[in-house]
């Protein structure tokens, strides 16, 4: 690790954080869990708050904030409540001085500003960690917003990687906690969703993606981009006019019942989970947007989520599970999933699944438990020896931000009734579907294949049974462990047969004269009962003491 003078301030501000926590509860406990170590602490014990852990990572930078929100996907290090904190965890960064967005604009799409728009607003809408939001009008007349990414952003956010991961290379080398941790892993995740949001053209990608996913839900927004004022650093979309869907005043909830507009909202999550697998990952309030027209916007799209066709088929088994309040289909599901390690305890995880899908079956939208469950779910996976995918706790992540939204539109709302009936119409469409000529005339080639093949392989089953060559193997057992317990169980009696003659000799030994004598007996008697006495108890202690 080269500590250069440029570096120094990095490095100071990554010890300072360190130290306020290296003997605090709530580092210890996080050591705990890594370790897999028994904890008896409680919340109230924890010296620094969630909230004061969320402060204290904006005051970081940016580069630590999205580190947070990554660790807000590890329920098997941190409690539920840090969790939820770290899950809605925003920045909010000074903005960019005018000049410089002009000067960043005009390089990247190589005309002055005056010329690309009628007109550009130097007050931003809005302003991240990665960049800020300008209103324009295109030479069109067309309003737009254009994301601007900060100066020095991608320079700085590599900087902090850098050092995050030279720090975490120490700790996984020198301490086992940091092995435990999976820091490498959690900081590869890391690096490769910042290098995502950077690209504006990935994001531009992104918006276009999903505004075809959800062309059909007329109460769903997604801005779309503008292909020729978008690059790597300058996103140009569709403008939408309005605010933080949990910025509405309690007067216009009251005047609006938006239960039709959260039925839409979930179907289109619901939909983008188990039917597309390209889901918009991280719909927190800032991204939800509430229109005039009482239409809902989803924004920045930079982070998104992908599932293959088998992983989305074990969530929708889960949704289904959770909308049915079924703890046994729940677990069977999680553990179909996932990896079982030597130790996993399954009856234990399978208790504790029930448990929490009992105490939860009642809530409704104001409680905020779909989220809270499946974090619950993956820490007593951890706690049991049970290693879920990460998707699972992507899923959790993104439930839990819908819960934010679902409660505040309508507190009442039963999350898991409307999940039901979504998914009861999901299968109905996808055995709809499975009944297109396309679909059958698919099943009938493979079927076709299977007939087509069939007589080869008839043909050379019964030929390895005419010659005496056809071979079943079965993987029922350890074989090598099996021999390797027979080989040790027939040293032992060998060795014992032998320490057992040596004895008897030695026995006949002491009836013949002999001019080799030790304390007053034939020496040679003395030696072999001696050797023989030294072998037994040898023998003995790996038995009782070393032998598994």
């Amino acid at each position: 690790m080269s500590i250069l003078p440029e570096n120094l301030e990095r490095y100071q501000k990554f010890l300072s954080f360190m130290l306020k926590y290296w003997n605090s509860d709530l580092l210890n406990e996080t050591a705990s869990n890594a370790m897999e170590e028994e904890t008896a602490r409680t919340f109230k014990d924890y010296e620094q708050s969630p909230e004061e852990l969320v402060e204290d990572l904006k005051q970081m930078g940016p580069t630590y904030v999205k580190f947070g929100q990554l660790l807000s996907t590890r329920p098997d290090l941190l409690p539920d409540r840090y969790l939820e904190a770290l899950a809605s965890l925003q920045d909010d960064l000074p903005t960019i001085p005018f000049e410089e967005v002009r000067e960043i604009v005009e390089g990247e799409l190589g005309n002055k500003i005056s010329k690309a728009f009628n007109f550009f607003e130097e007050e931003p809408l809005a302003s991240a960690s990665i960049g800020q939001v300008h209103r324009a009008e295109l030479r069109s007349g067309k309003t737009v917003a254009v994301k601007v990414q900060r100066p020095g952003i991608r320079k700085k956010f590599m900087e902090d990687l850098n050092t995050l991961e030279e720090m975490a290379g120490l700790a996984v080398k020198h301490t086992e906690v940091g092995k435990k941790y999976g820091f490498s892993d959690v900081l590869g995740e890391l690096r490769r969703i910042m290098l995502h949001e950077l690209d504006y053209l990935r994001e531009a990608n992104n918006l276009v993606t999903l505004g075809i996913n959800l062309k059909e839900y007329r109460r769903l927004i997604v801005p779309q981009p503008i292909p020729d004022y978008t690059t790597s650093r300058v996103l140009t979309m569709e403008y939408v006019k309005g605010k933080k869907i949990t910025s509405i005043s309690p007067l216009k909830k009251t005047e609006n019942d938006y239960t039709a507009l959260v039925d839409e909202f979930i179907e289109a999550y619901l939909k983008q989970i188990v039917s597309d697998g390209f889901v918009h990952a991280d719909p927190h309030p800032g991204n939800v947007h509430l229109l005039e027209n009482e239409k809902i916007a989803l924004i920045d799209l930079g982070m998104v989520a992908q599932f293959s066709k088998k992983m989305k088929d074990y969530l929708l088994r889960l949704l289904l599970g959770l909308s049915k309040n079924d703890g046994e289909e729940i677990a069977d599901n999680l553990l179909n999933m996932s990896e079982i390690t030597e130790h996993a305890t399954q009856k234990e995880f399978r208790r504790h699944i029930s448990i929490m899908v009992q105490e939860s079956s009642h809530s409704t939208a104001q409680d905020m438990q779909t989220g809270k469950l499946l974090i619950q779910m993956n820490r007593s996976a951890a706690m049991n020896g049970i290693h879920l995918p990460v998707e699972v706790n992507i899923l959790g992540k993104i439930l839990l931000n819908m819960d934010q939204i679902i409660a505040f539109l309508a507190p009442e709302y039963d999350l898991r009734e409307a999940v039901r009936r979504y998914m009861n119409k999901l299968l109905q469409d996808k055995m709809l579907n499975e009944l297109k000529p396309e679909e059958i005339f698919s099943v009938l080639l493979d079927s076709k294949k299977l007939v087509e093949n069939l007589p080869d392989r008839f043909d050379k089953i019964t030929d390895n049974l005419a010659k005496n060559e056809f071979r079943i193997k079965i993987d029922a057992i350890d074989e090598k462990r099996l021999t390797d317990g027979f080989q040790k169980v027939a040293n032992r009696i060998t060795l014992g047969l032998i320490i057992a003659a040596m004895i008897v000799g030695a026995a006949m030994l002491m009836q013949v004269p002999s001019s080799f004598m030790i304390f007053g007996y034939p020496g040679f008697a003395i030696l072999f009962f001696l050797l023989a006495a030294i072998v037994g108890i040898y023998l003995s202690y790996t038995i009782l003491f070393k032998d598994e």
